[in-house]
Order: structure tokens, then C-alpha cells, then sequence
């Protein structure tokens, strides 16, 4: 009996740590954060997940801005698409068994030196791991926003975000949200740098409100 015990706390202890004693593992931090927060209050199924890089991290009031609605708000600042792939969709997606996945992710991808056609590559990857694994889920891709501060890769951006409304255009409970739009000055192309922070990457208060307009329909 004592040897069973001390092998099933040793398991336990195994699985805890796993995110930690992974080698190379990004924003371990951030993951052991989230799975602590899991561990005290673990959301129930059927939510609405936000995942994704700092736009989501850092979009401070996103729950109270959608009240009643079950947010779970996983994002992990600077991380890229490929990663979410690679590492997290076992530790801040299957779990909570979500009834609606939003996703922002592939900006810093692309300011990292990938091609528009990677991240499309990564996301069509994203998208049929998360089918198979929530196949009743519904799965939303929040388009690259133009940030001012990255406005030389706007084409590369522009060109991945084609891709993958391309891609999402025959897929059952799929959906593409064209989140730059709201954002520009008026009917220009360029970027109203009044909705950003002083870093003219991350978006302040009124662009989230800006983003809240666009995503109340399909959060509600």
C-alpha cells in the first residue's frame, strides 16, 4: 500500500512538473501560472476561450467587457502560432473543453521572420488539431491587426490573413473576424495610432473597444 501511494505521488509530482522540466519549453512561466490558476479554480466546460499572443494577455478587462458570458482568457504575450501548435493546445485549450475557441496569434510570427504561407501552414494545423479534439467547437481566427510599429511587414500580414480566410471559407464551424479594419483612419489603409499604446504595437482602451464591437456577435 506504501509503495503504491508513494508511486502515484511520484506521478503526480511527474505530471505537475512536466511544463517545467520541459527543455526549451517558451513562456514556461506563463503555462505554470495558468495551470496553478487551473488548479484552484479549473474553468468549467463550455466556455469561451481566448488564446493566443499579448493581445489577449493584455487585454485587461476582457471579461468584464462581455459580462455573464463564461471567459477564459489564455493568452501568452509574445508568443507565435507555430508555438501554440507545438506546445500549449494540451495544457490551455483541450482542457477546458471550450464551446468556442478565439484565436489571435501569427503578428509576431511574422515580425519574427516567417512567411505568410508558414503561418497559414500552422494555423491549418491549429485548426485540425483542435476539430479532431473539440469537434462540436466552434473555431474563430481574429486577423492579424496592422500595429503601427510593424507596419513593414504589413503585406506579409495582409497575405496571411488572405490564407486563412481562404482556408476557413469551406470548414463547418469555422470563422474569420477581420479585426484590422476597425482600427484603421478612416477609409485609409493606414493604422488610427490614437487606439494604441505608446509602444504602437499593443492595442489601449478605445481599440479594445473598437475590438469589442467586432466580437460581441459571435461572443453573444
Amino acid at each position: 500500500m506504501k509503495i503504491k501511494l508513494l508511486f502515484l505521488l511520484l506521478l503526480t509530482f511527474a505530471i505537475g512538473n512536466k511544463v517545467h522540466a520541459q527543455q526549451g519549453f517558451p513562456f514556461a512561466d506563463e503555462i505554470r501560472a495558468f495551470k496553478h490558476q487551473d488548479s484552484i479554480n479549473f474553468p468549467p466546460k463550455n466556455g469561451i476561450l481566448f488564446i493566443g499572443s499579448s493581445s489577449i494577455r493584455l487585454w485587461s478587462d476582457l471579461e468584464q467587457r462581455f459580462p455573464g458570458k463564461p471567459i477564459i482568457k489564455r493568452g501568452v504575450g509574445g508568443c507565435e502560432l507555430w508555438q501554440l501548435v507545438d506546445y500549449y493546445t494540451t495544457y490551455i485549450l483541450f482542457p477546458y473543453k471550450p464551446r468556442k475557441v478565439f484565436i489571435y496569434a501569427g503578428e509576431n510570427d511574422i515580425a519574427g521572420g516567417k512567411s505568410a504561407q508558414f503561418v497559414a501552414d500552422e494555423f491549418q494545423k491549429l485548426w485540425e488539431m483542435t476539430h479532431l479534439q473539440l469537434p462540436g467547437a466552434q473555431i474563430y481566427y481574429m486577423s492579424i491587426k496592422p500595429s503601427p510599429s510593424r507596419a513593414k511587414y504589413f503585406d506579409d500580414m495582409t497575405k496571411a490573413n488572405q490564407l486563412i480566410k481562404a482556408y476557413l471559407a469551406n470548414k463547418p464551424n469555422s470563422t474569420y473576424i477581420d479585426m484590422g479594419t476597425v482600427i484603421l483612419k478612416d477609409s485609409s489603409f493606414i493604422p488610427d495610432s490614437s487606439l494604441f499604446k505608446g509602444d504602437y504595437l499593443h492595442l489601449n482602451s478605445k481599440g479594445y473597444d473598437k475590438w469589442q464591437k467586432v466580437l460581441e456577435p459571435y461572443v453573444k
